[in-house]
């Protein structure tokens, strides 16, 4: 392959080894600005993710999640770091393999790792310095650096780190540094614009925040080298701690409440020192359960009755730190805990700890409503939706920011439309729809999350998104949005309409996860924890839940087509949203009245009333009394779980229940 002028680059001593495995890889190059800068912008990005420091500072960190169709570059000033004199750009980039459960679920990666850069400064007397990726820069693969999984059952996250310090990577952000060992970078011939990588786009959000902070107490200390007091003083910044040679020391340490965070730790000597650094949500009980082996949760504080389950990362130390230039460990992703359990074990060299902090991140959510009541309760409910929003939103929306970190449609509809109510923003939200619109499949359906590396459909979360262009629709009133998504509601709504049956309902489209070409999944439903989130009756036939949602989005396009002007399509839509109607009416109804879970199966859950009273399929006192009895009588039938409780709270309101 010719070298052309690109600013695509790479190392080029890549192995197919290399291509099998996540990789950590170092660009640096260095600048002599003569004068004194005036201007200094850089467009940056990365297969699959970069850190940019200037001088040894964390400018930026991106780029925010693409797929296959688009990749997002980002546009960084430069000049707060910038200095007349000698320069430093270094980067660090986490190259995600193209095997499928070797890298992150929610990044995606291609054929050509690389990284871009594009870009100038210019000084006090208009000179010009490149910063284009083809123009002197220098790149060395870290192999000491390796990535772990954290469950041999399920690791969406691949983020844990088993890496060793150094002694080149001493200094090698400042000025000055000894490049030996390093290479000049393989330059890509001219990239595929129609895709990725080479499909550049602006970034659609704003970056991220970053706020440092420190840990808050000491829970409790495991060894007497170290004393309870000590490792406060040290939390707070007031003094270092020394753990003298061939020790081994552990504490648990709390942050308050849930972060999100890149943690920073700053040693001195201690070579061949081992840390382990375990993130956790909170203490557990003994016992796992479900298939995954999910720990048993009861009080999260009581460190007296649990244990501290989570997540570890380990590094081991080089030894070159010093009390002026001390040796860092940043692990490279952002880590989700509540508490800490800080472990180390030294050798032959004392290992001193001059710092540990962490640097909170997230979306920069501007919350415009406030509340307040007398009752104290409420407060506290409303701190802790706000903050549990907050850990959900980064460069996506997300299920959970400690398992996944996974942008599924279902979730994201309810966080949207929370976002609605206590912000003016919906740039987040416009990227969620993008990002849901691009995974359309060549049936209609979409991802069940997005973006995601993988394939993954549930039939019924293709619906969500539907919802999630009603919702925005009432809210902003955006009608271009809603037009340039249309054909996308249109191929999900075929997709169903193709698949009723000679009946009218939707037939059976999936089932068990892993077990069907579709996973079915409606709810983590305590009593359906056997059948991975379905009514039971998906094993004898159709769920009515898939045709309520069907009826469900129906309905909404029928109004977003009505609202666009579109009145034939939005009659058409709502006819066949009565036909599907009448269809579960006549074969879905079983005792006193109630929705069956499936067709003619003797199976009743909450979750299919609730839909049946939303979509208008029951009404008036029969959808009253059937939502009466799920609530009055709740060991007959499936209850909706905290996910599924807004829809609950939505039929109630509905059906003036809510007294």
């Amino acid at each position: 392959m010719a070298e052309t002028k690109t600013n695509w680059i790479w190392m080029r001593n890549w192995t197919a080894e290399d291509k099998e495995e996540a990789a950590l890889v170092l660009f640096r190059k260095e600048i002599d600005i003569q004068r004194m800068p005036q201007k200094g912008i850089i467009q940056v990005s990365a297969d699959s993710r970069y850190k940019l420091y200037v001088n040894g500072q964390l400018a930026e960190i991106g780029p925010c999640k693409g797929d296959r169709q688009i990749w997002f570059a980002d546009k960084v000033n430069l000049m707060p770091y910038l200095k007349k004199g000698k320069n430093v750009l270094a980067v660090r980039v986490l190259r995600y393999p193209t095997v499928q459960n070797k890298g992150c679920f929610g990044i995606y990666r291609t054929e050509f790792p690389g990284f871009f850069a594009e870009g100038k400064i210019l000084d006090d007397e208009g000179k010009e310095y490149s910063l284009d990726a083809r123009d002197g820069w220098k790149v060395r693969k870290d192999e000491n650096f390796h990535i772990v999984s954290e469950s041999e059952l399920f690791a969406p996250l691949q983020i844990l780190e088993n890496t060793r310090g150094a002694l080149w990577q001493a200094g090698w952000m400042n000025p000055g540094y000894d490049t030996e060992g390093w290479e000049a970078p393989y330059r890509y011939s001219d990239m595929n614009q129609a895709v990725s990588p080479g499909n550049l786009q602006k970034r659609p959000i704003p970056f991220l925040f970053r706020k440092e902070s420190r840990f808050g107490d000491v829970v409790q200390t495991q060894d007497k080298i170290i004393s309870k007091e000590e490792w406060q003083k040290f939390l707070n910044g007031e003094q270092s701690i020394l753990i003298p040679p061939n020790a081994k020391v552990s504490v648990e340490i709390s942050a308050g409440v849930e972060r999100t965070a890149y943690l920073h730790l700053a040693l001195e000597q201690g070579a061949k020192a081992q840390i382990s650094i375990l993130q956790s949500e909170g203490y557990v009980l003994g016992g796992e359960r479900g298939d995954l082996k999910v720990p048993v949760k009861g009080n999260r504080e009581d460190y007296k009755a649990g244990f501290l389950a989570g997540f570890t990362d380990h590094y081991i130390c080089a030894g070159f730190g010093t009390k002026e230039s001390p040796e860092v460990y940043e692990p490279f992703w952002f880590r989700t805990f509540r508490f800490i359990r800080f472990e180390m074990k030294t050798y032959e060299e004392p290992l001193v700890l001059r710092n540990f902090t962490y640097t909170e991140t997230g979306y920069s959510l501007n919350v415009q409503t406030k509340a307040d009541a007398s009752d104290e309760r409420f407060k506290k409910i409303w701190e802790i939706s706000e903050r549990t929003l907050r850990c959900c939103m980064h460069e996506t929306y997300e299920d959970c920011p400690f398992y996944e970190q996974l942008q599924y449609a279902m979730d994201i509809r309810a966080q949207i439309l929370y976002t609605y109510a206590i912000s003016a923003d919906d740039r987040l939200a416009r990227k969620c729809m993008e990002d849901f619109r691009r995974s359309q499949r060549y049936d209609g359906l979409l991802n069940c999350a997005a973006p995601r590396y993988d394939a993954s459909v549930i039939p019924g979360f293709s619906i969500y998104y539907i919802l999630m262009l009603y919702d925005h629709m009432m809210y902003f009133g955006d009608k271009e949005l809603l037009e340039n998504h249309m054909p996308t509601v249109e191929g999900i709504l075929q997709f169903f309409h193709r698949n009723r049956n000679s009946k009218g309902y939707v037939e059976k489209i999936g089932g068990l996860n892993g077990k069907a070409r579709f996973w079915s999944f409606i709810d983590w439903a305590v009593e359906w924890e056997n059948t991975t989130g379905i009514p039971p009756a998906v094993l004898k036939g159709p769920v009515t839940m898939e045709s309520l949602l069907y009826i469900l989005g129906l309905q909404k396009a029928a109004k977003i087509a009505e609202y666009l002007d579109r009145k034939e399509q939005s009659a058409l839509l709502m006819q066949r949203a009565e036909q599907v109607q009448e269809a579960v009416r006549t074969f879905c109804t079983g005792k006193d009245g109630m929705l069956q879970d499936g067709p003619g199966i003797e199976e009743y859950s909450q979750h299919t009333q609730v839909f049946a009273v939303l979509t208008d399929t029951v009404a008036g006192e029969q959808a009253k009394e059937n939502l009466r009895k799920t609530i009055l009588y709740k060991e007959k039938y499936s209850q909706c779980s905290v996910a599924m409780v807004y829809y609950l709270f939505r039929a109630l309101e509905k059906q003036e229940c809510m007294n």
